[in-house]
């Protein structure tokens, strides 16, 4: 199940909620990867400040784990603003959305992650509200329902989503600035891992570092994550620096390869494999033999095995690449 995985974020604890804010970095200067973005946001933020106006809104997507709820607080810092935070599946209603909107002063930031889980009705509210910067809700009802207008300040919304597809697109196209962010060089992960090591006060060499960042699935919080498990390892052996050897040990029994793949990931390309001699199989198929939901599915696993070129897509579904294949060490499936 995925409350197993090493590259769950659903799982974690308030202490590791905790240690994962204090490896955030608070501006773009600390900010690793994400370049050609980075200097984007620079400009525009700059910009913004010289005009003594409010930020465009701005979409961050991309897979999870990748740095988009970082992003936002780094642009907030930026900003020199006030950032007020909240997620799509909280918002039930449009007198929740007023009330996170009631709190913002001018400038400020609106951060709603998963927003592509916004109830429509929400969703319609916000328009004029990013648009025009007020908001029309009808109070009472029946004979005496009558509308309310509430002024709003100049304001920043980010929205973050890992599922841009599934935004309409009037809230999409409301958005100023579009930012995708990629998965990540392994050059800039093994920077990450170093500088969260300094963060957490624990020594790693440089081959150590290369090694974890090589197995982090191209994404930072994985990559602290695994620095974190292997950090705990390196305590009980009692050892004050991280090695390449321990690394690579911790790493091991953690299940986690070379590629970054691990238990579940490898289970679903077997299943694909044994039962289905490698595809073409359906999302949902996947999905009832490997005990998930579809949209975890979707969402934590298949865009890494995708990217990698472990999976691909076609019309009649997944398929296993003869890279996959040759990974797991398994015969390649004769040819028709």
């Amino acid at each position: 199940m995925a409350t197993d995985r090493i590259i769950n974020s659903e799982s974690e604890n308030q202490q590791e909620a905790d240690n994962e804010k204090s490896l955030r970095p608070k501006f773009l200067r600390e900010y690793i990867g994400q370049e050609a973005l980075k200097q984007e946001l620079s400009v525009y933020i700059k910009a913004a400040k010289q005009r003594e106006e409010a930020l465009d809104h701005v979409l961050l997507y991309g897979p999870p784990g990748l740095g988009k709820t970082t992003l936002a607080f780094v642009i907030a810092n930026e900003l020199q603003v006030n950032i007020r935070t909240t997620s799509g599946p909280a918002i039930e209603k449009s007198g929740d959305l007023l009330s996170v909107l009631n709190d913002l002063q001018p400038g400020d930031v609106l951060f709603i992650d998963e927003i592509h889980r916004l109830p429509r009705a929400v969703e319609e509210t916000l328009y004029s509200a990013m648009e025009d910067f007020f908001v029309d809700i009808i109070v009472g009802q029946g004979p005496t329902a009558h509308p309310i207008h509430f002024p709003l300040p100049p304001f920043t919304l980010i929205g973050a989503t890992t599922r841009a597809g599934l935004l309409s697109a009037p809230l999409r196209d409301r958005f100023g600035i579009l930012a995708p962010l990629n998965y990540y060089q392994k050059n800039d992960l093994q920077d990450i891992v170093q500088r969260s090591a300094t963060v957490l006060n624990t020594k790693v060499t440089e081959a150590a570092a290369q090694e974890i960042a090589l197995r982090s699935r191209g994404t930072p919080r994985v990559a602290n994550r695994l620095l974190k498990r292997v950090r705990d390892f390196a305590e009980v052996a009692q050892q004050t620096t991280i090695d390449c050897d321990l690394a690579k040990q911790a790493l091991d029994q953690l299940q986690v390869d070379q590629a970054g793949l691990d238990q579940v990931d490898r289970r679903l390309l077997t299943m694909m494999i044994d039962l289905y001699e490698g595809g073409p199989v359906g999302l949902k198929t996947i999905a009832a033999n490997i005990g998930e939901d579809v949209e975890t599915v979707e969402t934590m696993y298949e865009p890494f095995l995708l990217q990698q070129g472990f999976l691909k897509r076609t019309s009649r579904g997944r398929m296993v690449t003869k890279k996959a294949y040759q990974h797991l060490q398994r015969p390649l499936p004769a040819a028709d």
